[in-house]
């Protein structure tokens, strides 16, 4: 770990301690106010003693904690060596990761040294090739997620099909536009240096990433980018397109917490989760669907769906934990089958017919590396290309 993520952490833990004194303080101030309240204009005089001790003992409790914990985290960095990055670890990636997903907006925002910028990397000793499959995690992962199995799905289509797989990882606490426009960029600069022009590109997104490969096409295709003309395939597992219901409970939780002054602490703190996660509250894919509007409006569906990439194919895999009524019920534990298919009631997603597959038995990250999911990839991949030739 290098010095400045260690100080970086510290400052984190402070700020997180701090918070939750916060937490503790606004809870006291419900309480507090419910039972002055009650006693009527008799009680304001002791009010305003208790709310000014009360408030200097927080402040001071909460500049403590954030104190300690920076002036700690100094002195282990003074003594600590420069090793190597976190994110360059898989235990460290992993860490970084999930710290993204729920802060990452955060983060990005201070310019900490825990915020993952985006990145596209090759594997060591792949050739450059004129046909790429890119490779989008979903949220709180990196793209080590994609090695749960060896061999992944990108070494198996570069040794089968002739694939160069390209692995992005990205901070998936920032809006899913924001990373889907960084993408198109990215991707843009990288045919600019690749030795020949992208005759193929497959986008392969997880859960959040397939949101994130459909918002770069998007952008990609409005500003012109001369990638998006090759783009063949968009495979989408597990992704939730019409939303997760994980996220549309966060919601409510948070609502209701918010109605009462003794817990409404507590909807702050749960409203403090990433743009990046309130996004899948309904399969946010552009700026649009989240501008001027307040990310903790109780369960509206501003979404407009970006449309599909011309020329290219979209599919989807869906899953569930199990058939009949439980596995309608909870899918693949954080995607039910509607949302991973866009077929849902107010709102479809129109993928072709023959474009999605359904799978039983599997749950939500089975799914980055399951040999149906794999040979169902290959497969289509395969079809289009026999229909080309």
């Amino acid at each position: 770990m290098r010095k400045a993520e260690i100080t970086a952490l510290g400052e984190l833990a402070g700020d997180l301690l701090a918070a939750g004194g916060t937490v503790v303080r606004d809870m006291h101030e419900g309480i507090a106010g419910r039972s002055f309240g009650a006693l009527g204009n008799a009680a304001q005089p002791a009010r305003v003693v208790h709310d000014g001790i009360a408030s200097g003992v927080y402040a001071a409790v909460r500049l403590g904690l954030r104190a300690s914990a920076s002036a700690g985290a100094r002195a282990a960095a003074l003594r600590a060596a420069d090793d190597a990055p976190l994110a360059d670890t898989p235990r460290g990636s992993l860490a970084l990761g999930a710290l993204n997903g729920f802060l990452g907006d955060r983060l990005a925002a201070r310019g900490s040294e825990l915020a993952l910028p985006m990145t596209i990397r090759r594997d060591p000793g792949d050739e450059a090739g004129p046909r790429v499959a890119v490779f989008v995690h979903g949220l709180c992962e990196t793209d080590h997620a994609w090695r749960v199995t060896r061999p992944s799905y990108g070494e198996r289509l570069r040794d089968e099909l002739g694939l160069t797989p390209l692995w992005v990882r990205y901070n998936t606490g920032l809006h899913i536009s924001d990373n889907g426009r960084r993408l198109a960029e990215l991707l843009d600069e990288l045919e600019r240096a690749w030795p020949q022009p992208f005759e193929e590109v497959t986008l392969v997104g997880h859960s959040m990433g397939g949101l994130v490969a459909r918002s770069a096409c998007h952008y990609a295709a409005l500003d012109g980018l001369r990638w998006s003309d090759s783009v063949r395939h968009v495979f989408c597992l597990g992704s939730p397109h019409l939303g997760a219901d994980l996220e549309k409970g966060a919601n409510m939780l948070s609502w209701a917490l918010g109605q009462l002054p003794e817990t409404r602490a507590f909807a702050g703190a749960l409203n403090a989760r990433s743009a990046g996660i309130k996004d899948l509250r309904y399969g946010s894919c552009v700026e649009e669907d989240w501008r001027d509007r307040d990310p903790d409006e109780l369960l509206r569906d501003h979404c407009g769906d970006a449309p599909f990439l011309p020329g290219a194919a979209h599919y989807f895999v869906a899953a569930s934990v199990r058939d009949g009524p439980l596995g309608t019920l909870v899918g693949d534990l954080l995607v039910r089958v509607p949302s991973a298919s866009g077929r849902g009631g107010a709102r479809r997603i129109e993928f072709e017919a023959g474009n999605g597959r359904e799978l039983r038995g599997l749950n939500h990250f089975d799914l980055l590396g399951h040999p149906a999911v794999y040979e169902q990839l290959r497969d289509w991949i395969s079809r289009a290309d026999r229909r080309r030739s």
